[in-house]
């Protein structure tokens, strides 16, 4: 399997490849230099189950404050950088324990060298980061246009320009927004590299659109056993990312631990907000460090025996609703109590 054979990468207290757990990853989008703002961000993501989290350092303001960011945090903190080498520069020596550059766009051979340099002299892992609207010229008229072997390509070029320096503490990113295509990148790069890489469908776009789209990408490439992080890229809330991301590798048998609600999708026979409802046990499920299934059913009639594999389950009537486990009836309980009912058996479960 690809991800058992990456090389072993240390990204601040967290290590990834060679048949590590897949670490799910994230990005701040609050003004880094707002160390309150950006602090809070990054201890909501970390309470929602983030294990990387990457801030954008596009001023040195910003890199100045990622050494009071990390002092705040618990998680390993990733520096995004574009265009300047010197802020690359600065955000080592203020702590970060990763940095992301694209050496296609920090400048020529000799700037690339001066982060090198910085990274070596800390041992600080390198992302080697490519996406679709990065490739360069050559790239492009070589192939016809933006395609899977392009990113390659491009790709691992940037990889020797590093390794020709004597340095290899790297992952690597490729990523596109058309989904098919960044599937096939990711099999091709697989296939010529033991560094660890990083997953993700880029401008995947708003939470349900981006997750559908991330759902079905990072599905396909994690099933072939390629990928030692993920981000599920959302416009919204980057919590929402986490949600996402937990719930993927979740339904791909690649993590296990945390409520996994399934619910039923509404009919006819339904007499209870079971929408509503739904959302609800979703919200309360997320505080328990449980490895259990929920179900929530519209139906009092079908409801358990539909969800007999749950571990627990409430079904909804008509003003009232049954709790039941592993398909067996425990009791009958109000509708405006279902919800509690379900909640004193999350406090009590063992």
């Amino acid at each position: 399997m690809y991800r058992d054979n990456t090389r072993k990468v240390r990204i601040g207290d967290a290590v990834i490849g060679g048949g590590n757990p897949i670490l799910i990853q994230s990005m701040t989008n609050t003004k880094t230099e707002d160390v309150d703002a950006t602090v809070a961000q990054i201890l909501r993501l970390e309470k929602a189950g983030c294990e990387i989290v990457r801030c954008t350092v596009p001023s040195q303001e910003a890199a100045r404050a990622i050494s009071q960011i990390r002092r705040q945090i618990h998680i390993p903190l990733v520096a995004d950088i574009h265009f300047d080498e010197k802020l690359a520069v600065a955000a080592i020596e203020n702590g970060a324990d990763k940095i992301r550059i694209n050496p296609g766009n920090i400048g020529g051979p000799e700037k690339v060298r001066t982060v090198v340099k910085a990274a070596k002299e800390r041992n600080i892992p390198i992302r080697v980061g490519v996406n679709s609207g990065s490739l360069e010229k050559a790239i492009l008229e070589k192939y016809g246009g933006v395609t899977a072997e392009g990113l390659v390509e491009s790709a691992l070029d940037k990889v020797k320009k590093i390794e020709d320096q004597g340095y290899d503490n790297l992952v690597i990113s490729i990523k596109s927004s058309d989904v098919l295509m960044c599937v096939k990148a990711h099999e091709l790069l697989a296939g010529q590299t033991r560094y660890p890489l990083h997953v993700g469908i880029t401008e995947a776009g708003t939470v349900l659109s981006g997750s559908i789209k991330s759902s079905i990408g990072l599905g396909l490439i994690l099933s072939k056993g390629i990928g030692d992080t993920v981000r599920v890229s959302l416009t919204g809330d980057p919590v929402e990312e986490i949600r996402a991301a937990k719930l993927i590798l979740r339904t791909l048998g690649l993590r296990k631990g945390g409520v996994e609600v399934v619910s039923c999708p509404t009919c006819g026979r339904t007499r209870i907000d079971l929408i509503g409802l739904a959302q609800n046990v979703e919200k309360l499920a997320a505080d328990y460090p449980l490895d259990i299934k929920v179900a929530v059913m519209g139906c009092a009639v079908n409801g358990p025996g539909e969800a007999r594999e749950a571990d627990i389950g409430i079904a909804g009537g008509l003003g009232e609703g049954l709790l039941f486990r592993k398909g067996e009836i425990v009791k009958k309980v109000p509708e405006d109590r279902l919800l509690a009912a379900l909640k004193e058996e999350l406090d009590h479960w063992s």
